[in-house]
């Protein structure tokens, strides 16, 4: 069992300031830099950390340095020091206690798709979807950015666990940051303070860990001492978004919103965490976690994979409409995955909060969402009422008569812009959620028994199908394509494909990433989870959706609760397995036959038209796509060619 202590009393308080010598090159010789530069650190915080720290200490040249313990008491510190700052603004203790709202700058409200780079010696190691530069020539190319980037500010070090700590799964972190923002935030997200700190094995510890530095870019103080204001949502209009998988290593500076400033979030959870999978056999995956359980009591743990703002979070809360089913959160997000001693997969969530989109969720939507709101959350660029509390588009029907929008201006049902803006953003603590389940920090993780894929498509993709195999099943999580949402940068509304909803997020080559799925199921046989693909969004010709969504996809997962079951019956289609006539339960739903076969239709002209459009897509990978996958392709084509020739007279 891992114990915790405080930390060390003879160890100097917030207020610590480190000396601020000019920044020089980061040194190599650690004594030299401790003679130099003292860092107070905890008593039995590890050699190698606490120099790793002082490296970058005399990097950023901060005027303080802050270990954060995670406690109650510490967090009320940096809420009162951000409201005092008017960075955060205090929401009504009676209608949302202990919860805050921030406004970011206009030009910072999203992840920065376009400033995220994959950083390694070879540009085959990032593949032909992410942005690569070579390692070396990246962190020359910083050094000047971060150089005083922490002059007049406080360095905050946040140890953190991915995962319960000391669990199978779990991960160790360590992120530098000058943003108590993103400190409040992260230790909702992960468990952050004195207890990951003791699992690093005390001083002489070498537990490895990931290394995350994060800078808003906005230092206070010049090398020449010349000084400036700070503004209530500092950060920088040049911004660098950089992951070395090879070091394990994140760089993140010019931003502190979300995903860009929570490096524990994509940036390790994902883009690191990738990698460390492929190299040790598990994986790390853009899923939620949820425990289905029948009338008849038996449970059964699915992750699903969905592109930003397609429902994710609304199925990891989903209430459902059929009786007697239940269905328990895990995760609402991020999903890790690994072998177990017993052949079979067993999966974790790594986080300790949700942090979702905002607009959209609401009390139709989403009331289990809406319900875990109520206290004790960080609002990001929501519209403030005039009695203290939040609002955004979706979360009731009507919009109050007045608020004050995401950009602190006044507000109209009348107004041309949204109240909210379209990625605005909630950070809350998953032990508030009412569908939680109790397993959702079980330190092995639980046993997996289904994935399912799915995306926003109004035409071509069914309501629901069964892949054929482990092989196929890759081969759909492979070809997933969705309509762009406001959480990435493009078009709203253009389809992109989005293999696995990794595309922003796989942190190597995505053809090296298909074949390790590939091997990752070899290697678990027939007990690998059944592979499944979904989606809600399919419209008929009035531009109106077929199926009713949000509590009524209970339907749908207890067919495939079914298929895991046994007893649920399939039809084969060119696409894969879909339920028999009578196999979905429609009692009580008012669904027109019409609309419910038009929800099961594959148009095979579209179809084939689409199969050319995935052949393109394959071959951007080049030598690293696998043969198994050019060989579903294929197969796709000949089922569907199949079918097109038996329905001609």
């Amino acid at each position: 069992m891992i114990t915790t202590r405080p930390l060390d009393p003879g160890v100097p308080g917030d207020t610590t300031r480190a000396s601020s010598t000019s920044p020089a090159a980061p040194p190599t010789d650690w004594a030299r830099t401790a003679r130099r530069r003292h860092v107070p650190a905890p008593s039995w915080a590890p050699r190698t950390l606490v120099a790793w720290v002082a490296e970058q200490v005399d990097l950023l040249d901060p005027d303080a340095v802050r270990w954060i313990d995670g406690s109650d008491a510490e967090a009320e510190r940096l809420t009162t020091d951000l409201v005092a700052s008017g960075a955060l603004i205090a929401l009504d203790p009676d209608l949302r206690p202990g919860s805050f709202l921030a406004r970011t700058d206009p030009g910072d409200v999203a992840r920065v798709e376009d400033r995220t780079f994959i950083c390694t010696t070879d540009p085959t190691g990032a593949g032909p979807t992410n942005n690569w530069r070579e390692a070396g020539a990246m962190k020359r190319e910083l050094r000047p950015f971060f150089a005083g980037s922490m002059r007049g500010r406080t360095l905050f070090v946040v140890p953190f666990s991915m995962g319960p700590v000391g669990g199978p799964l779990s991960q160790l972190g360590v992120q530098l940051t000058d943003s108590a923002y993103a400190v409040l935030n992260l230790r909702i997200m992960a468990r952050v303070g004195s207890e990951p700190l003791a699992a690093f094995g005390g001083a002489d510890g070498d537990v490895p860990f990931v290394r995350g530095v994060h800078s808003v870019g906005f230092p206070l103080r010049d090398v020449d001492a010349r000084t400036r204001d700070d503004v209530t949502w500092p950060c920088n209009e040049t911004k660098y978004i950089t992951q070395f998988p090879e070091t394990r290593e994140i760089w993140s500076f010019g931003s502190g919103y979300g995903g860009n400033a929570l490096l524990a979030k994509k940036c390790f959870a994902l883009r690191i965490a990738s990698t460390m999978g492929r190299d040790e056999g598990w994986l790390a995956e853009h899923m939620l976690l949820i425990r289905v359980t029948s009338p008849e009591g038996r449970a059964f743990h699915v992750a699903a994979a969905f592109p930003s703002a397609c429902g994710k979070t609304n199925l990891a809360m989903m209430r459902p409409t059929l009786p007697g089913w239940q269905v328990e959160t895990l995760g609402d997000d991020i999903t890790w995955m690994k072998p177990g001693p017993d052949g079979r997969l067993w999966a974790m969530n790594p986080e300790t909060g949700f942090f979702g989109v905002a607009p959209g969720t609401g009390e139709t939507s989403n009331p289990i969402a809406v319900r875990t709101l109520h206290a004790n959350t960080i609002f990001t660029n929501v519209a403030l009422t005039d009695d203290g509390d939040v609002w955004w588009e979706g979360l009731t029907a009507e919009a109050p008569a007045h608020l004050t929008d995401w950009q602190g201006n006044d507000w109209t049902p009348a107004s041309s812009s949204p109240a909210a803006h379209p990625n605005s953003r909630f950070t809350a603590p998953a032990e508030q959620c009412p569908s939680l389940s109790p397993d959702w920090d079980a330190f092995d993780g639980v046993p997996l028994d289904a994935i399912v894929f799915g995306g926003r498509r109004a035409t071509n993709v069914p309501l629901v199908t069964q892949a054929r195999s482990w092989r196929h099943g890759v081969f759909v999580g492979a070809t997933v394509a969705s309509e762009q949402t406001a959480a990435a940068e493009g078009v709203v509304g253009e389809l992109r494909r989005d293999p696995f909803a990794m595309l922003p997020f796989c942190g190597y080559d995505m053809g090296d990433y298909f074949a390790h799925w590939l091997r990752l199921g070899a290697g678990l046989g027939d007990r690998a989870p059944q592979v499944f693909q979904v989606n809600w969004f399919r419209k008929g010709g009035d531009g109106s959706f077929l199926w009713p969504g949000f509590g009524e996809n209970s339907r749908v997962i207890a067919w495939i609760a079914g298929r895991l079951a046994g007893t649920a019956d399939a039809v084969e289609t060119p696409l894969g397995l879909a339920p028999a006539p009578g196999a979905l339960d429609l009692d009580g739903l008012d669904l027109s036959e019409e609309a419910l076969a038009e929800s099961f239709a594959v148009p095979t002209d579209a179809w084939l038209a689409e199969c050319d459009l995935t052949a393109e897509f394959f071959d951007r990978f080049g030598s690293t796509l696998p043969d198994a996958l050019r060989h579903e392709l294929a197969a796709l084509r000949a089922r569907l060619e199949a079918a097109d020739d038996s329905r001609r007279p």
